[in-house]
């Protein structure tokens, strides 16, 4: 598979605080290529320095085979982009807001119109293109602004936390589209997010912590690297029902939010057990099979805290 994307050792620091360290990773040609992490695990960084808002540091960034600080400007006439804040001005008609985009990109007359009316139609904006944008919901700006991305006919698109504020709904149908764009156009889509449901929907998945790599892959492949099943108890008191299980029962134990995790293959055949031997310790259990946040507590041994950028 092309690489349209090349990361090598890639560092990046806000003064003395390092935001990356050493990234190193590649996306190919019509991938859809997460990133998910913590907020200030680096995920906005990285995308700031993919859509040439920040200079590299540190390493090299090549993107459809061109460098990155030498070939800025051509880098980004193959690129569409969507912020996390709202770039639209909501004063203005849906069609209005695209045509003055395609004026920034130099497109006027029936060239600009043929592809506003493509991208409306894709996104199924043509019955609102004369609404005001203020009018519409946060899923159907959300769509403008992808429509307003797509006028250049874009190979990469680079969305940053894209459905952030969305409710449930507006996200899944958000990526329907852009699953979509995928499959009609083999565009090649980099998207940061903290939603582990939309993480699950990337071809692969690059989790971050503190600026550098936790783990790359398939999710669900990433997921299969836990093995098995988590068990979580609440209990009174945590440390010593651990030491108390790792003693009887022989099994490995981690403490993650006050809870209690066990990660074992057949972790349904412990509950029996382990509520006959603390009947009077254990508060509450659940079982499941492992998410993509317990990749991130099984490789950082602590939970993916919000924590701001």
């Amino acid at each position: 598979m092309e690489n349209v994307v090349e990361v090598e050792n890639l560092s990046f620091h806000y003064g003395d605080k390092a935001a990356l360290s050493g990234l190193t990773f590649s996306v190919g040609r019509g991938e859809i290529f997460g990133f998910l992490g913590p907020n200030g695990g680096g995920k906005t960084t990285t995308f700031k320095i993919l859509s040439t808002l920040f200079s590299c540091q540190p390493g090299q960034v090549k993107m459809f085979g061109m460098d990155l600080v030498k070939e800025k400007i051509q880098i980004r006439r193959k690129m569409g982009i969507v912020f996390q804040l709202p770039a639209l001005d909501k004063k203005l008609k849906v069609r209005e807001n695209l045509e003055h985009q395609g004026h920034l990109y130099g497109l006027a007359g029936k060239e600009l119109q043929d592809r506003i009316d493509r991208d409306l139609e894709r996104l199924s904006l043509k019955n609102r293109e004369k609404d005001k944008v203020e009018t519409l919901s946060g899923g159907l700006q959300r769509r403008v602004e992808l429509a307003k991305a797509l006028l250049s006919n874009p190979e990469l698109m680079i969305l940053d936390e894209p459905s952030t504020g969305l409710d449930p709904a507006a996200r899944k149908e958000f990526w329907g589209h852009l699953e979509s764009l995928r499959k009609e156009k083999g565009m090649t889509v980099l998207v940061t997010t903290h939603y582990l449901e939309e993480a699950d929907r990337c071809d692969r998945l690059l989790i971050l912590d503190q600026g550098k790599k936790v783990a790359l892959g398939n999710p669900d492949q990433l997921k299969a690297e836990i093995g098995g099943e988590v068990l979580r108890l609440r209990a009174k008191n945590p440390n010593d029902l651990m030491a108390q299980i790792t003693q009887k029962l022989k099994v490995k134990t981690l403490l993650v939010g006050g809870l209690i995790q066990i990660e074992e293959k057949k972790a349904h055949n412990l509950v029996g057990p382990l509520l006959e031997a603390f009947p009077e310790e254990i508060l509450s259990l659940t079982l499941g099979l492992p998410t993509l946040e317990d990749v991130f507590i099984h490789k950082t041994g602590r939970r993916m805290l919000e924590e701001r950028e």
